[in-house]
């Protein structure tokens, strides 16, 4: 469903990423970990078409989108999180909702107001409440629902764990497994090794650029000199 070929990309002279290969499937969730300032946000706002690429490819579902624009992407059926929600703070939750909505595609799930409302009880609950009058965890649920309602077939999340306290993370895991149960493809940048290990199912660990590891959750759980190496604090 996405995968990115040899992918190099930085901000003005500054490169971040070298030569970063990955790939992710339908119904299944890779995680993206690394330590601050690795290249994993960089990575999905390349993927997302927010940065352009200096080399390497980035194809979705086949399809090269690395020189296409974030609109043309999102039509697509690419949906993006970022890590700094960037909601409507003047507008009500319905009408978040109501920005992000796209026509039904075929391949993908098709969501509405009640079906996200059963997927975040949180937000059915405030309906009309604005944006900016959210707690973090509830401005994050909307911010993936607002992404949800573009019916995509894949979604990038940037650290979706950040900052959230531990009950709001564990239903933000439940929420990506139920993605996942969906049939959507995730790819996950995160910090939180817990959180990784409750969602992933396979793991590239990125630093300074590089893809140092790539392997499936459980493998990564036994080897500890990649996790001391690149992810200890």
């Amino acid at each position: 469903m996405l995968e990115l070929r040899a992918l190099s990309a930085g901000y003005g002279r500054a490169q971040i990423l070298f030569e970063l290969s990955l790939e992710a499937k339908p119904g299944e969730v890779v995680v993206l970990l690394g330590r601050n300032g690795a290249g994993k946000s960089t990575t999905l706002k390349t993927v997302m078409g927010l940065l352009r690429t200096r080399a390497g490819e980035v194809r979705f579902d086949g399809q090269r989108i690395d020189r296409l624009p974030p609109y043309r992407i999102a039509r697509l059926g690419l949906g993006y999180v970022p890590e700094d929600r960037r909601i409507f703070t003047d507008l009500s939750v319905m009408e978040n909702l109501e920005v992000g909505r796209q026509e039904p595609r075929a391949g993908a799930p098709h969501w509405t107001p009640e079906r996200l409302f059963a997927l975040f009880p949180n937000l059915g609950r405030m309906p009309e409440r604005l944006g900016g009058r959210m707690s973090g965890g509830e401005q994050q649920m909307l911010t993936i629902a607002r992404t949800l309602m573009g019916n995509p077939r894949a979604v990038l999340l940037d650290e979706p764990s950040e900052g959230l306290a531990p009950v709001i993370v564990d239903q933000m895991a439940q929420t990506i497994l139920a993605l996942k149960k969906e049939g959507l493809c995730v790819l996950l940048c995160e910090q939180n090794l817990r959180f990784a290990h409750l969602v992933g199912d396979r793991a590239y660990v990125v630093e300074k650029g590089h893809v140092r590891y790539a392997g499936t959750m459980a493998e990564l759980e036994k080897n500890d000199a990649v996790r001391e190496q690149y992810l200890s604090v």
